[in-house]
C-alpha cells in the first residue's frame, strides 16, 4: 500500500490577483522557497516531495501520522503567509492513493479541521514503496548537436510519453530535472519497465537507464533506485555489457 499527501496552496489564484501584474518573480520566488522547505521538512521524516505543479505538491508518506502532519503544517504556517491544505490517502497502487486523497477534500472529510488536513491516513509498518528513477542514456554527446532548448524539447516529448504510458497502469511520473524521472511505481508498473525502455528506443531513438528501489518509505526507496542508477553507471564503464535495469531493496 502507497500512502500519498497532496499539499495544495489555498486560493492561490484570488491571491495573487492582490499582487498586481508586476507579479511573475514574486511568485517563482515564492514556488522556489516553498519547494525547498518542504523538501527539507519531509525529507527529515524520510519522505520525498514531487512537485506536481507550482501550487501542488505530492509527497510520498509512507509511515507518516497525523500528528507528523499537524507538525508539518504548524512548520509552514510559521514561515509562509500563504496557507496550505493536505489531502491524505492510502491505495494498492499510487493513482488509487491519489484518488483517495481526492475524495477526502472533495467531500471535506476532515483529519483535523484546525490545520486543514482532509482524507484517509494508514500507517502500517509492513508497507512498502518502490521507486524507479530513469535517466537518459548519452545525452551529454547530444549537446554537442542540440542547443539546449532542443533538448528540453526531447526531454518534455519523453515526459509526455512516460506519464501516459504509467498512468495507464497506475503508476505517477514526476519530472525531477536535468534528464532525470522518477516515477513512484506500481507492480505493474514495475513489470513494464523494459516495455517502456523498448518503446521509446523505437518512437524517440532515446535509450533509457532504470534504476528500481524498494523499501518502507519513499526517501530509502529513493536512495535505493539512484543507487541502482549508479551501478548501472559503474557496469558500463568497467567495460562490461550494461543493463538497462538494475534493482535494490532494503
Amino acid at each position: 500500500m502507497i500512502q500519498l499527501s497532496i499539499l495544495k496552496i489555498n486560493g492561490y489564484g484570488p491571491w495573487t490577483l492582490t499582487l498586481g501584474s508586476d507579479r511573475e518573480h514574486e511568485l517563482q520566488i515564492l514556488q522556489a522557497k516553498l519547494y525547498g522547505e518542504l523538501q527539507k521538512i519531509f525529507s527529515e521524516k524520510n519522505c520525498l516531495v514531487f512537485l506536481n505543479r507550482a501550487d501542488e505538491f505530492f509527497v510520498v508518506s509512507n509511515g507518516l501520522n497525523l500528528i507528523d502532519h499537524i507538525e508539518i503544517q504548524k512548520k509552514l504556517r510559521e514561515k509562509f503567509a500563504i496557507k496550505l491544505s493536505i489531502s491524505i490517502g492510502f491505495g494498492d497502487t499510487p493513482f488509487n492513493a491519489n484518488l483517495k486523497a481526492y475524495e477526502g477534500k472533495k467531500n471535506q472529510i476532515f483529519l483535523d479541521r484546525e490545520h486543514e488536513i482532509f482524507g484517509f491516513l494508514r500507517n502500517e509498518p509492513e508497507d512498502i514503496v518502490t521507486i524507479m528513477h530513469f535517466d537518459v542514456e548519452g545525452l551529454t554527446s547530444r549537446r554537442n548537436s542540440f542547443s539546449p532548448f532542443e533538448i528540453s524539447e526531447v526531454i518534455f516529448e519523453l515526459y509526455s510519453k512516460m506519464i501516459k504510458f504509467f498512468s495507464k497502469i497506475h503508476a505517477l511520473t514526476f519530472f525531477m530535472g536535468g534528464d532525470n524521472f522518477m516515477v513512484i511505481s506500481s507492480d505493474e508498473a514495475k513489470k513494464n519497465a523494459q516495455r517502456f525502455i523498448e518503446l521509446v528506443k523505437r518512437d524517440l531513438g532515446i535509450v533509457l537507464n532504470c534504476g528500481i528501489g524498494t523499501a518502507k518509505t519513499s526517501r530509502e526507496a529513493a536512495s535505493f533506485a539512484t543507487k541502482s542508477l549508479d551501478t548501472i553507471r559503474e557496469i558500463r564503464n568497467s567495460g562490461k555489457e550494461k543493463p538497462e535495469i538494475y534493482e535494490l531493496k532494503c
